[in-house]
């Protein structure tokens, strides 16, 4: 056997190894578009405001920030889970992975529905941001899972700190009894007793109920310094305004302290000048004054199609989206799992709510709270700041 053989062997066999070690470097280059799976609420009643608001949202954000990441489209696939229904949100997030092989996940306007799509995240090793479902702990085992939405305990806190140092001594408790209703109610009751108040007493009201006039009944012949109230945006707050008024509790002598759900955006053009003078703690409004939020409530109305103010869903959309396109833009385009969790637990960022970040320890957000008023200004029906509170986490986190 020549030297020269011997010589184009060895170049040759060099050669397809070459060819051969770039092979899986190509074949790891994405092709086709970014899948991005949404799965929220669509339809039943009072769900469509949620799901539309949430829409609107992501169309303004990939309005003002483009439709491309490193040369490959964002396309958007979504699902109706109908509302609180886990097992149907479980079988569209796995659908969304297998069969439409989404590169992460948006949603959930539902603990439930949070719950579940979180299990299937972690079966699968995809990640997915939660868009609103407000009670702690519910990703804690979940490492592919991190929320851009509240906690009631977030907010709750500050407000009973506020009430307290505010003049109020006693306090009743009336919250809905699921998930966000009893972390709200265990967090304002443990907070206002720790700064030295006392609990008259609290009540909980069944999801669904419409008739609160038993329930503010109870809370005027306790006759505490304060009432405090969650009902969440679709738990009748229109109805609840309404009793209060039949009840006469504005002359009570009362003081009634909420969360922002009450007086969402979306039941505000509807509860009017009912709604007046109204006090809660929220995690946003869209009076907010900053610029970014007032290029959001722009391009929300135009995505929307009409004059509605964006709510707390709808920011909270909008985030969720924001971080998506951060991590896709620092690993250009391709979405390694375990690598985008990391990058979300350094997520700082501006958002239209104000300045937000993620905890690393728990993959939770942590925000400004802000104490809103309903007022009219300028003609303008809304929640207008008068207070917040630092960056806050969730004090039920463990």
């Amino acid at each position: 056997m020549s030297f020269r053989f011997i010589k184009h062997s060895i170049l040759t066999a060099m050669a397809v190894l070459l060819v051969t070690a770039s092979v899986p470097a190509m074949a790891q280059q994405p092709q086709g578009p970014i899948k991005i799976g949404i799965v929220l609420s669509y339809s039943g009643g009072d769900n469509v405001i949620l799901g539309k608001m949430a829409d609107a949202a992501f169309a303004a954000y990939m309005k003002q920030h483009g439709d491309t990441i490193a040369g490959r489209k964002v396309v958007l696939i979504k699902r109706d889970d109908t509302g609180i229904a886990p097992e149907t949100a479980t079988r569209l997030a796995q659908e969304l992975i297998v069969q439409e092989h989404v590169d992460l996940l948006i949603g959930a306007s539902y603990t439930p529905n949070a719950i579940a799509i979180a299990q299937v995240s972690t079966r699968a090793k995809v990640p997915y941001f939660i868009v609103n479902a407000a009670t702690s702990n519910i990703f804690k085992t979940q490492p592919y899972t991190a929320r851009f939405a509240f906690t009631t305990g977030q907010i709750t806190q500050p407000f009973a700190k506020w009430a307290y140092e505010g003049g109020a001594k006693t306090a009743y408790a009336v919250f809905q009894d699921y998930g966000p209703g009893l972390d709200a109610g265990a967090t304002f009751e443990k907070t206002f007793t720790a700064a030295g108040g006392k609990m008259l007493g609290e009540s909980r009201i069944p999801v669904g109920a419409k008739d609160f006039t038993a329930y503010i009944q109870r809370v005027k012949d306790a006759k505490p310094d304060v009432m405090f109230l969650f009902l969440n945006a679709s738990g009748g707050g229109i109805d609840f305004i309404k009793a209060l008024k039949s009840a006469g509790f504005d002359k009570s002598g009362i003081k009634f302290l909420a969360t922002g759900d009450l007086v969402d955006e979306a039941l505000l053009p509807v509860e009017g000048d009912s709604a007046l003078g109204i006090v809660t703690t929220f995690d946003y409004s869209a009076m907010h004054d900053s610029q970014m939020n007032r290029d959001f409530v722009k391009a929300f109305k135009v995505a929307y199609g009409s004059d509605q103010l964006p709510t707390f869903e709808a920011v909270q959309a909008y985030d969720c989206m924001a971080a998506a396109y951060k991590v896709l833009i620092a690993q250009k385009g391709v979405i390694d799992p375990d690598k985008t969790m990391e990058i979300v637990k350094t997520l700082k960022f501006e958002s239209p709510r104000g300045n937000i970040e993620i905890d690393p320890a728990t993959r939770d957000i942590v925000q400004w709270v802000y104490f809103r008023k309903v007022e009219r200004k300028n003609g303008l029906l809304g929640n207008y700041e008068f207070e917040r509170t630092p960056l806050t986490k969730d004090p039920n986190e463990q």
